[in-house]
């Protein structure tokens, strides 16, 4: 392949944040007519139909203005890559995104309590992004990103809905089949189930994953990180090579899920991408509209990307980005200049002292403990671990490490108790049991040599076993652990079961692709 002549050489890479990164490609790009004739937009948030605009830390502009793209007739751009995401308050909020192939007039959102009845247009915003040519790997890429914020819904209550544009009714016989629904939470604490997974990716894998999420049924998903790999080598010091157009077709996988349960995405390693804004989340924060209730970042008072909160039912989440903590992957280590770890302290202390929330969970991308390819982050357990401990915390979701592998009950860092598959455990006695469920649908990773697997069928005699863990000056630390419980070398999915009324519980089942258990637990507080 011809070597790309638009990037970060990695000589300079291995050394530099990913906001030096941001700023030296749009440096060399005010240098380069090739590229100034390509634009020099970033992420902006639009009024509907509005002229694309650059944020703040946009380049000048070039001296010769891009010609503005032919704008398609309306009824010939069909909307796609539909996804849901909760607002704040998951009763009475909800975020619907989805994506057009060109620029149109006036999206909007209908919603109505029947598919035949839609009510009146809710304005969309529009969010552009401009992906310059990357000679060899890329050409020049427009994409246009719709979000329709929805409040003062009704608790419990389903809705149906269909977008569009000038010229596109989703109401029009023609396009009826596409009308899709969801459904808010409910008013007072019941019985749901959620799902999660880490690291899907696109492939006849990844779609596999989403067709057992859809017959599970889920109330919403957890998407623990690494969303897409549009960015193949997710170090954050690799020349910015990655490819924006993988987004659309994630979003297309996705869809038959995603536009009726929401999806609640964090961020990992693979969707930092330099080119759009200093902390890399431009583009994420383009394609996705989340809970904004989390904290800023650096001098930036808005809220810090795939960082926020809600509750639903009887139980809080909690999402968090470990690239802010992560020894291993420095990138973006440290840019919310502590403000994230300050804010998760009042989070869990503010959901412990809520008395409708009974249980705490938190998901995020490296792992806390894990014993495959990656290993465990020191990061994650320095900045993070004591807050968890603290506060209750009932139980932890990671990706990362593209394997299903669950620990013992981890208390100081060693067995507060074992959990073998159908055994059951007490945060407030016996420690928090870390989860990592990346398996969702990327190439699997492997276990240390001479590990077996261990699952439900094919259980291995519980010892010590070999591993390591990432040190903040980037040396693995080896070690020997016996909180690898469970381990499995397989696809799968992770569906939790939140229990309400009188024997309050989180059921927790872990999935292989073909929709066998692999494993099984209980988390009871006060047992």
């Amino acid at each position: 392949m011809e070597t790309p002549d638009f990037g970060v050489p990695p000589r300079l890479a291995a050394r530099m944040s990913m906001a030096e990164q941001h700023a030296y490609l749009r440096a060399r790009l005010t240098r380069r007519r090739t590229l100034m004739t390509a634009g020099a937009f970033a992420t902006g948030g639009l009024p509907a139909g509005g002229a694309l605009t650059g944020c703040a830390a946009s380049p000048p502009a070039p001296r010769t203005s891009p010609r503005p793209s032919p704008r398609a007739p309306g009824a010939a751009l069909a909307p796609f890559g539909r996804h849901l995401a909760f607002g704040a308050d998951p009763r009475t909020r909800m975020r619907i995104s989805w994506q057009v192939p060109a620029a149109v007039s006036g999206p909007y959102v209908r919603v109505g309590a029947r598919p035949d009845d839609l009510g009146p247009r809710v304005a969309a915003e529009v969010r552009a992004l401009r992906t310059p040519e990357l000679k060899g790997v890329r050409p020049a890429v427009e994409q246009y990103y719709l979000h329709a914020a929805l409040d003062d819904l009704l608790p419990g209550t389903t809705y149906f809905y269909g977008v569009g544009h000038d010229g596109f009714d989703p109401a029009a016989r023609a396009h009826r089949a596409a009308i899709s629904a969801f459904r808010t939470a409910p008013a007072t604490p019941e019985t749901f189930t959620f799902t999660a997974f880490g690291d899907q990716g696109v492939g006849e894998a990844a779609r596999a994953t989403g067709t057992l999420l859809r017959n599970l049924a889920p109330a919403f998903h957890l998407h623990a990180g690494d969303l897409c790999y549009a960015d193949p080598t997710g170090r954050g010091s690799e020349r910015d090579a990655y490819d924006a157009t993988l987004w659309d077709a994630f979003l297309k996988q996705n869809e038959p899920v995603a536009r009726s349960v929401p999806w609640m995405v964090t961020t990992g390693n693979h969707d930092m991408e330099a080119w759009y804004s200093p902390d890399g989340y431009g583009g994420q924060a383009a394609r996705f509209s989340l809970p904004d209730n989390g904290p800023g970042h650096g001098a930036d008072p808005r809220p810090a990307p795939g960082v926020y909160s809600f509750v639903h039912g009887n139980t809080a989440f909690v999402a968090l980005d470990a690239n802010d903590v992560s020894y291993e992957i420095p990138a973006n280590l440290g840019y919310t200049e502590g403000r994230q770890t300050a804010w998760l302290d009042r989070r869990l202390r503010e959901l412990r002292a809520t008395e409708a929330v009974e249980f705490v969970v938190v998901y995020f991308h490296h792992c806390a403990y894990s014993t495959s390819s990656h290993g465990s982050d020191g990061g994650v357990r320095v900045a993070w671990l004591p807050l968890f401990a603290r506060h209750q915390v009932d139980l932890v979701i990671n990706g990362h490490n593209h394997v299903y592998e669950r620990t013992d009950a981890v208390k100081d860092g060693a067995v507060g108790r074992a959990v073998p598959i159908g055994g059951r455990t007490d945060p407030t006695r016996d420690g928090i049991v870390y989860v990592t469920a990346g398996g969702g649908g990327r190439d699997l990773y492997r276990f240390p040599a001479g590990v077996p697997e261990s699952y439900e069928g094919k259980p291995a005699d519980h010892e010590s076993v070999p591993t390591f863990t990432w040190t903040r000056s980037r040396r693995a630390r080896q070690e020997r652990v016996e909180w690898s419980r469970m381990r499995y070398r397989g696809f799968s999915v992770l569906a939790v079961t939140a229990h309400a009324g009188a024997s309050p519980r989180l059921e927790v089942t872990a999935l292989g692709q073909d929709g066998e258990r692999v494993d099984a637990f209980e988390v009871r507080r006060g047992a």
